[in-house]
């Protein structure tokens, strides 16, 4: 009883005595200041798991153990996902985008911490994944959950549900510029003065956070070697175009990976084929155990082949000093296979560290190969150019070359790099787009028509259903029936369009009262006609498979007021009246707008 007074002087005091406004940037406060402590957590846990397992190692030799470790890992996540949360709660970011899109902004409740725990797990026993998109999951669901506890309204909600992803993004990364900017290049928030604040917020919350707790330094040290020079223009060009390249790679391998994993029946199945490809992998290239910041942080920061020969510590390439760039170039390759072999055979991560990881090596690559033959007669920085690719991988996998250039720029301190990082990062994006249309969190949701984008009408029209605007009719018109039948059906509804059914319910025709208004007080008539003689074909039949976007393209093409929906066998479902999806459409519109 005390608690549901409290909460109801709570609702009371959040409806009058603050302002809509003011609340919103309350609540972005607490969203940052949680999605970074969730951050800080989940970054604890992992890096005391792997500590634990891994600090004894010997650098000179591959361990066994590799072989061992993240098929447990896999193994524990799976039976906590299965036996506690009992949820999917993998690909984060695209659980995000479909919330916004189908669910009204709800994730549940459990997101809060389920993600951190399985994360944790998988990636502190080796998994080749990352932490950001489960934070991110995390800090959504934090807003989503807390939005609902003040009852918020739509717009409300999905600001909240951004101003979380936002808040994750900064903290975790120290960089509350980008944590903005992806959250309106990825999850795809329109920006207005309503929303900038409370995202500002959010932003600034968590990375102050961060910053009191870990330091105010940078994520990786970096040196910035030589200053913008036009002649090393045509090697960002060509750098952002293999880095398109590799993004597209990375998204169509995955994509296929994963299609495979979904074929294998059982978690058992799954965990074999993952947890055997990931050991494997790890046991012949130790750099791809966890998110592997480590060695991004060496070739960003080493300072000759001293330092960059430790990346092959701890495999069977030790020793063998001229084969660095084969190792690294096997990386790249096998990276996108141990990432999948991680979710695909139960575990729980993202992809926001692979695509940093792989961006790193494929620049750190690319600037050695230059230099071995040097086209132009100019060097390139290996430290530089490893930069510059976590910049156009993030720019190619994700669709975000905004987020591309601030994130880097943040996460590394290299703010001299802008207009290199702007040339490779509009270039990688420029290059990926000719084959995918959409990024590789946004393509499963896009395939489904259930995207949210920046196209105003496109987007409304996504987040209204058919079943919203769909009459669904208990009253139906057999061909048999008379005339007098019609008329007794009539008498007992208000509709002015009727359904005509066969036996197995599958829609024959329609009938339309004002087809036969003449007639139907004519009693004479009664057993003269029946339905067969005076239903007519609908302009078009609807399925209860399409698309919004779809439906009001049949209602222009048609000319029609009112359409019959059937489902995959023929049978009626409803009739969908256009008045009635513009009402609706009027209606959202004006939630999902700022006043």
């Amino acid at each position: 009883m005390k608690e549901s007074r409290l909460y109801s002087r709570l609702m009371v005091w959040s409806k009058r005595g603050i302002k809509e406004n003011q609340l919103m940037l309350l609540l972005a406060l607490i969203v940052g200041v949680l999605t970074a402590f969730a951050g800080l957590l989940l970054k604890w846990l992992i890096a005391q798991i792997q500590y634990l397992l891994t600090h004894q190692f010997s650098i000179s030799t591959s361990n066994v153990l590799y072989l061992v470790y993240p098929v447990i890992g896999i193994f524990l996540t799976s039976v906590f996902i299965r036996r506690i949360v009992r949820d999917d709660i993998s690909h984060g970011v695209t659980k995000i985008l479909f919330a916004i899109a189908r669910k009204q902004s709800f994730i549940k409740l459990h997101n809060c911490w389920s993600s951190v725990i399985a994360s944790a797990i998988t990636i502190g026993f080796g998994g080749s994944v990352g932490a950001e998109a489960p934070i991110v999951l995390t800090g959504s669901a934090i807003g989503s959950n807390l939005g609902r506890v003040f009852r918020l309204n739509a717009r409300q909600l999905m600001l909240l549900v951004g101003c979380g992803a936002a808040g994750a993004v900064a903290g975790i990364f120290k960089a509350p510029i980008a944590g903005l900017v992806f959250v309106l290049e990825v999850l795809m928030i329109d920006l207005t003065m309503a929303s900038l604040l409370p995202l500002l917020v959010s932003c600034v919350t968590a990375a102050i956070v961060t910053f009191g707790i870990t330091g105010t330094d940078p994520m990786f040290g970096f040196h910035h070697d030589y200053v913008f020079s036009v002649a090393r223009q045509p090697a960002n060009i060509l750098l952002g175009v293999g880095c398109g390249l590799v993004s597209l790679y990375f998204t169509r391998t995955m994509n296929a990976l994963e299609g495979q994993f979904r074929k294998l029946k059982g978690p058992y199945a799954k965990l074999a084929v993952g947890g055997i490809m990931l050991s494997v992998l790890i046991y012949l290239f130790p750099s791809l155990y966890g998110e592997g910041y480590d060695l991004i942080e060496l070739l960003l920061g080493g300072r000759g082949d001293e330092d960059w020969l430790t990346a092959m510590n701890r495999s069977f390439f030790y020793g063998h000093n001229n084969m660095l760039l084969v190792y690294l170039s096997l990386v790249i390759v096998f990276k996108v296979f141990a990432s999948t072999a991680t979710n695909g055979g139960g575990g729980c991560g993202g992809i926001f560290a692979p695509t940093l990881f792989l961006g790193c090596i494929f620049g750190f690559v690319f600037a050695q190969v230059w230099n071995l033959y040097q086209p132009l007669g100019v060097d390139l920085s290996e430290n530089n150019y490893a930069l510059l690719g976590m910049c156009g991988l993030m720019s190619g996998v994700m669709h975000a070359p905004l987020t591309g250039i601030f994130l880097i720029a943040e996460l590394t301190g290299g703010y001299q790099m802008f207009m290199p990082l702007m040339v490779v990062s509009v270039c990688a994006y420029l290059t990926i787009i000719i084959f995918e249309p959409h990024s590789i969190y946004a393509m499963r949701l896009a395939a489904r028509g259930e995207l949210l984008t920046h196209n105003k009408d496109r987007a409304i029209l996504t987040l209204m259903s058919m079943d919203s605007v769909m009459d669904r009719y208990s009253k139906y018109l057999t061909p048999e029936m008379t005339l007098g039948d019609i008329v007794k059906q009539v008498s007992l509804s208000k509709h002015n369009v009727f359904p005509v059914l066969n036996a197995q319910r599958q829609l024959v025709a329609v009938l339309y009262i004002d087809d036969i208004r003449h007639i139907m007080f004519r009693t004479e008539l009664y057993h003269r006609y029946r339905v067969d003689q005076l239903m007519v074909q609908p302009a078009a039949r609807l399925s209860t498979q399409d698309e919004m976007e779809d439906v009001v393209k049949v209602f222009e093409r048609t000319g029609a007021w009112t359409l019959p929906v059937v489902d995959s066998a023929g049978c009626f479902v409803g009739f969908i009246r256009k008045s009635r999806v513009f009402t609706m459409y009027r209606q959202m519109l004006a939630d999902n707008s700022d006043d």
